[in-house]
């Protein structure tokens, strides 16, 4: 950091400056004169120039005093304006949230919402992104990731280990009939989630029929391929077909009654989702608040960040 003048000399002088008036200064800084007299003279001593001309009880700016003075009024108007807004609580707390989209409206969301009850006036920032990404450069307070390798430098907490189950909306299962199984369904009415290249454990619908001990293997080019594991949801909620949907991302439309399940088998995913938060944040009581809420549906131990 640059060399900086005595501070208490900067803000004896510019309350001078700004009162023409020794005195005046020393009632508004409530100290005496001769204290603000001193601390001028300190000012002049470090600047090698004179301030203030001098007349009996009377002072006026020397050309030096007025080359300072702007800045000096300008720098400490600034700090006291911070002041200002952090004493009156206008700097609010802000938590950065980074979760993969698949997560980001069906079940980080609803979270969120329950977190404003506790800090209802917390700026919430929620970046959909998929990994890795730079927690530490980024600024992200909390982030949410599928398996627990990706941030070996970052406090982990394991939130839940999600499985998936066959949904559909309402209409599709009455039009199947009661009797229905999923043996019999045709492929086209099936709908597969494409995780992507970067994963190779997320459960598809030959792993689900094996689980029920059935050889059957759909075909996913004769069926409806998605993108996302909260898209399979939407589609299946709109009567498109059947997802093998996450059963933490359906579980509202399953409560609601917008999906059906259409069987008790589950298949565990291959990893469990984690938050990872940076060591210097894991003390921040809505860090710790968020946190709980996210493994609600998880893990029963409750949130170690030490």
């Amino acid at each position: 950091m640059e060399r900086l003048p005595p501070l208490n000399a900067l803000k004896a002088f510019e309350v001078a400056a700004r009162t023409g008036n020794f005195t005046l200064a020393a009632r508004e800084l409530g100290v005496s004169s001769a204290a603000v007299s001193q601390q001028v003279r300190n000012l002049e001593d470090y600047f090698g120039k004179k301030l203030f001309l001098r007349t009996g009880n009377r002072i006026a700016l020397t050309d030096a005093g007025h080359a300072v003075y702007p800045q000096t009024a300008r720098a400490l108007g600034d700090i006291a304006a911070v002041t200002a807004r952090i004493l009156s609580d206008e700097v609010r707390m802000r938590l950065v949230v980074s979760a993969p989209s698949s997560l980001a409206e069906n079940w980080l969301a609803p979270r969120l919402s329950a977190l404003l009850d506790s800090y209802p006036r917390i700026a919430i920032d929620i970046r959909v992104e998929e990994d890795p990404i730079d927690v530490m450069r980024q600024g992200v307070d909390i982030r949410i990731s599928y398996g627990d390798y990706h941030y070996p430098e970052l406090v982990k907490v394991r939130l839940l280990h999600d499985e998936v189950l066959p949904v559909c909306s309402p209409e599709l299962s009455r039009g199947l009939g009661n009797d229905a199984s999923l043996i019999d369904v045709h492929e086209s009415a099936f709908i597969h989630t494409n995780w992507g290249p970067n994963y190779a454990s997320h459960p598809t619908w030959s792993e689900w029929f094996a689980a029920q001990g059935s050889a059957r293997r759909p075909d996913p080019s004769r069926g409806r391929r998605v993108g996302l594991s909260s898209l399979a949801i939407s589609s299946a909620r709109l009567g498109l077909g059947i997802a093998l949907g996450q059963h933490a991302l359906a579980r509202a439309d399953l409560e609601a009654g917008r999906l059906v399940a259409l069987s008790s088998t589950t298949v565990r995913l291959g990893h469990p989702y984690c938050a990872f938060v940076p060591p210097a944040k894991t003390s921040r009581a809505d860090v710790k608040r968020l946190i709980d809420l996210l493994k609600a549906d998880g893990f029963s131990q409750p949130a170690d960040m030490t």
